[in-house]
């Protein structure tokens, strides 16, 4: 396994290039993130050019390009390939919204509602970890509720010809949109981002994962370091 500590953020993206091209995609869909530690707090962080340390978290933003059609996948893995007491809860928090988005995002779904369902979602896991109070919500400006101080990002694009695909937020969700599923929870005071994202495939009944195969829990991502 090519990540561990003392490894640096662009030998790890030297590792994905070579993979892409390797399987004949044309290469990169988009500039990817390679954030370890407390960089992982920036969205679009693209230097990748600093070590990854022992106890850090690294969150990893890349998909590749091919047949002219582009994929996005977002993973955060422990560097030591063991994730810590807290950053396990802080990562199950998020796979908790992660899963919630995939569960309801089925056709039919009026977009907003989903965007809605998503957030209320992240305010019940952000106050179960501990990083927002009831009192927090119960004060909280409707135009910047409490859970924005650690997700701060939209959660779903769509996705296709282009990474961010052309598509309107306004409607409902309808069979063959293909769109990505993104959750993050940053925390400043704690040096943290995690960030979790699949490609789901909206079909007639429900959708379809197109990552399932792509170890995503804690238990399938420590596995999957031992080797």
């Amino acid at each position: 396994m090519l990540i561990q500590p003392g490894v640096m953020e662009y030998e790890i993206e030297a590792e994905i290039t070579h993979e892409f091209l390797r399987n004949r995609a044309t290469g990169h869909a988009y500039g990817c993130i390679l954030a370890s530690g407390d960089r992982a707090r920036t969205l679009h962080y693209e230097e990748n050019n600093q070590e990854c340390k022992d106890g850090e978290l690294i969150l990893m933003d890349f998909g590749a390009e091919y047949g002219n059609y582009n994929a996005d996948l977002t993973r955060t893995v422990p560097v030591n390939g063991k994730f810590t007491p807290r950053q396990k809860e802080v990562y199950n928090a998020c796979l908790a919204v992660h899963n919630h988005g995939k569960k309801i995002l089925k056709p039919g779904v009026l977009f907003q509602d989903y965007v809605k369902s998503i957030n209320e979602e992240m305010e019940k896991q952000l106050l179960k970890i501990g990083l927002i109070t009831k009192n927090d919500i119960k004060n909280q400006d409707p135009e910047n509720p409490a859970y924005r101080k650690y997700f701060y990002h939209g959660v779903t694009h769509y996705l296709g010809i282009v990474v961010h695909d052309v598509g309107t937020y306004m409607d409902v969700v309808k069979e063959g949109m293909l769109f990505t599923v993104e959750p993050g929870i940053y925390i400043e005071e704690e040096k943290m981002g995690i960030r979790i994202e699949n490609n789901i495939w909206i079909t007639k009944t429900g959708n379809v994962d197109l990552f399932k195969n792509i170890p995503i829990t804690v238990e399938e991502i420590e596995a999957a370091m031992k080797k």
